[in-house]
């Protein structure tokens, strides 16, 4: 799910879909409009999923696709190898997420908060 944004709108820390992945803004950087044209914007971002660099240039008044992000609380119910069961504490959902390095001392019990964007999950916080 995502809405619309011009680019002049845009700003560090957001987030924006590039090739339909999301995206945050680590960087923007606008041009002065030309003789003939109109200003450019060059934005670097971050893919939130698989951490890729990615840049892409468009006209200031260019019409972009935001996604809807969410952020969750859940609560870690066990650890399966490298995937850890979830449990939204709002929805009782549970659901499997992959075990990510940067938060290798989880344990079951801990409370997490994750991020909902294009039907992928991913935890932000501990």
């Amino acid at each position: 799910m995502w809405t619309q944004a011009e680019v002049r709108e845009l700003k560090v820390g957001r987030y924006m879909l590039i090739d339909e992945e999301p995206c945050k803004i680590i960087s923007i950087d606008t041009s002065k409009p030309g003789k003939h044209g109109e200003a450019k914007a060059r934005i670097e971002a971050v893919g939130l999923y698989d951490g890729k660099k990615r840049s892409v240039v468009h006209p200031v008044k260019h019409k972009i696709q935001v996604p809807m992000i969410d952020k969750r609380k859940g609560q870690i119910l066990n650890l399966a190898g490298d995937e850890l069961n979830v449990m939204d504490l709002e929805t009782y959902e549970q659901f499997s997420l992959p075990a990510d390095p940067e938060f290798a001392d989880l344990q079951p019990g801990d409370e997490v908060l994750y991020m909902v964007a294009m039907g992928k999950r991913k935890i932000i916080k501990v």
